[in-house]
């Protein structure tokens, strides 16, 4: 294993040419992954050398993030400041909502194509030809044409917003690992034994450097597994507010399960259904009961509620309500952008996401009483 970790940083070291990885301490999440994947994954000779291409992937975007602090160290003075940050079970709407809210002019998302490749740091004169963005859409283009049911599950697009999951991946602790590969190992490691805190110093690191040349400073974040790791991410940006989307568990848990199975069949022939049912079972019962302890431990106030029908019926007008529980100007040009993007990108514009739970295990009746403590605790009731 020691030798896979060797050749994947020197392979990163040669495409870049730059060595200096910054503080090491990603070297124990790169470990965790590389080692559970060697023994556990079961990838095809394409998928090995997909995984392979993308943590070299994650690593040359660390070098080149620590050469260009290296070369600007004032980068470092920036101030990410009350950010609002988007959490909840993943397939509740989360994705609409944080794309209506990158189209706020004064505010500021992560973009596809920055989460693509964060550097060159992008500068304002540029931001909207910059040639990333082709690039992206390209890339974007070949991974719907290979897997075409996705573009039901995720409204994506290369000016679009994205979820930090890539710059936590520099740190090598991510759902993005575990939602394509079959690697239990480090699943258990990342969920219940990994140290997030200086993951999200890595993320502030990266949002640091995407501001210093291309503001607006107002960010607006969101990801779904920030539930699971809520203590680590409120020592880093204690000053953050949030939203969070609900909808019937019975919905959320088994589309999971499916999107972790669409990722995953490009890179094994032996994907375990029961299994990707279970994870996904286990890691969102998991992140709304930390959740709901950070929130019950006097944080509540500082959270905002938005259930899936409601936002489905009127999106505008929830955001509004948004804005008013966050004090800021809810602009008459924020809104017209708005409802220009929720006008041409209907809910069913690329079809319905269909699948069955018991290809995955689950059992509707079964998870709502399991997570009924949750259900009960914000009102969600059952899909009609």
């Amino acid at each position: 294993m020691m030798d896979k970790v060797a050749t994947l940083l020197a392979r990163a070291r040669a495409e870049t040419g730059l060595d200096d990885f910054g503080d090491d301490g990603f070297r124990e999440g790169l470990d965790m992954l590389v080692g559970s994947a060697l023994r556990q994954a079961r990838f095809t000779a394409r998928g090995q050398a997909m995984f392979e291409a993308q943590v070299v992937g994650l690593l040359s975007r660390r070098l080149e993030v620590e050469h260009w602090y290296a070369r600007h160290p004032g980068i470092d003075d920036q101030q990410i400041v009350a950010p609002v940050i988007g959490l909840g079970l993943p397939r509740t709407g989360s994705t609409a909502l944080s794309c209506l809210l990158a189209e706020d002019p004064a505010a500021r998302s992560i973009r596809m194509w920055e989460s693509d490749a964060p550097c060159p740091p992008p500068e304002t004169a540029t931001q909207r030809t910059d040639p990333r963005i082709a690039r992206t859409g390209e890339t974007l283009a070949t991974m719907l044409q290979q897997a075409p049911g996705f573009a039901a599950m995720l409204p994506l697009a290369p000016e679009g917003p994205m979820e930090c999951q890539n710059f936590m991946a520099y740190d090598f602790k991510s759902n993005i690992f575990t939602a394509s590969a079959h690697i239990p190992a480090y699943a258990d490691w990342l969920y219940h034994r990994a140290d997030l805190v200086p993951t999200y110093r890595y993320v502030k690191r990266v949002l640091k450097l995407l501001q210093w040349r291309c503001p607006p400073y107002s960010w607006r974040l969101k990801n779904p597994a920030h539930m699971l790791f809520i203590d680590a991410l409120d020592q880093v940006f204690p000053d953050a507010r949030y939203w969070m989307t609900h909808r019937d568990v019975a919905s959320v848990i088994p589309s999971m399960a499916d999107l972790y199975n669409t990722l995953s069949t490009g890179l094994s022939d032996h994907v375990d259904r029961a299994y990707l049912g279970r994870l996904s079972e286990e890691c969102w019962t998991l992140g709304v009961r930390r959740i709901i302890a950070f929130r019950d431990a006097g944080q509540d106030h500082r959270f905002y509620d938005i259930h899936f029908e409601p936002f489905q019926r009127a999106p505008i007008a929830v955001i509004e309500q948004l804005y008013q529980f966050l004090g800021e100007p809810f602009t008459d040009q924020a809104r017209a952008r708005m409802q220009a993007w929720r006008d041409s990108t209907p809910r069913d514009k690329h079809g319905r996401h269909h699948y069955d739970p018991g290809d995955y295990g689950l059992d509707p009746a079964a998870l709502h009483s399991r997570l009924q403590f949750y259900t009960d605790r914000f009102s969600v009731g059952q899909a009609a």
